[in-house]
């Protein structure tokens, strides 16, 4: 059903949202360019960012560019098959990103707990090894999803108050007992948001107590500062996923829960080039030498 149906708003939702996803292509881009490019970039730390740069074009791309071509043939029809593998996708690269993100904060934490052994445990084949095993993951999950919604029996011509198909929205749309499969699905997504969030906190809790034994206040900014971004994105990703959560369970209108949710499925993935580049010199000075070579 998209985000509204005031057909003045639809040239303004047509702009807007061509806008976000081609400044968050553009954005991860160049990113990815850079990391590439820079051979001084090539580190642990620059090759989970690429990673997560590739993920955040995926994720949009999964839900943004099928609302675009929605609002300019003015049709809101999806297929079934449709619908069910924009869902998959959806839940791949939104739990790719998740533990990706908590990969991330392992890093971190290895680079400044344990400076001195960082080059020796952050090795080229563990780091592709943590990526390999955050995408089987992600696949396990999504496909669980997935198989738990081709059990259930739909009515034709349904109407989903969303601008994608949200696995919550299609089990409210079930016309078959999903008492079970709501049980399956809750508990899956429990142990796809615990884990990441676990290894999170319990990497910025050995982070914060190694800082707080640093001697001197500028030992403690200069090793605080190289987490800072990192740590700003994922306040920005699950604090806009957990308004989502709150806002659905106080509102009784789904559209309201719509419009919530595209803070962290288009806004969110826009931000995360400017966090990283505008606070790190490395990166800019890559994009620099990046700009040069096309020029």
């Amino acid at each position: 059903m998209g985000l509204s149906e005031d057909p003045d708003l639809q040239p303004i939702l047509f702009g807007l949202f061509l806008s976000m996803y081609m400044v968050t292509v553009f954005g991860n881009l160049l990113i990815i360019l850079a990391v590439s490019s820079d051979s001084h970039l090539h580190t642990p730390k620059y090759f989970f960012l690429s990673n997560l740069s590739l993920i955040d074009i995926s994720f949009t791309s999964t839900t943004v560019p099928k609302m675009i071509v929605d609002i300019q043939t003015h049709s809101r029809v999806i297929s079934y098959a449709g619908c069910l593998t924009q869902m998959s996708f959806f839940m791949l690269f939104g739990c790719l990103d998740s533990l990706l993100l908590s990969v991330m904060a392992y890093d971190r934490f290895v680079a400044i707990c344990h400076p001195l052994h960082n080059q020796v445990i952050m090795h080229p084949c563990l780091c592709g090894f943590l990526v390999l095993l955050s995408v089987l993951i992600s696949l396990l999950v999504s496909q669980l999803h997935n198989s738990m919604v081709l059990q259930l029996t739909y009515f034709k011509n349904v109407e989903i108050s969303h601008f994608f198909c949200d696995p919550s929205q299609l089990l409210n749309l079930a016309c078959s007992d999903t008492f079970t499969n709501n049980i399956v699905m809750h508990f899956v997504g429990a142990i796809s948001g615990f884990l990441p969030i676990s290894g999170i906190f319990f990497s910025y809790y050995k982070i914060v107590s190694s800082i707080l034994r640093v001697p001197s206040s500028g030992g403690k900014y200069k090793a605080f500062s190289t987490c800072g971004s990192h740590l700003l994105v994922v306040c920005l990703i699950y604090g806009t996923g957990l308004g989502v959560y709150l806002s659905s369970a106080v509102s009784l209108s789904p559209r309201k829960g719509a419009v919530a949710s595209v803070v962290y499925t288009v806004v969110t993935p826009m931000l995360n080039p400017f966090i990283y580049s505008l606070r790190n010199k490395d990166i800019k000075r890559a994009m620099w030498k990046l700009f040069r070579k096309i020029v």
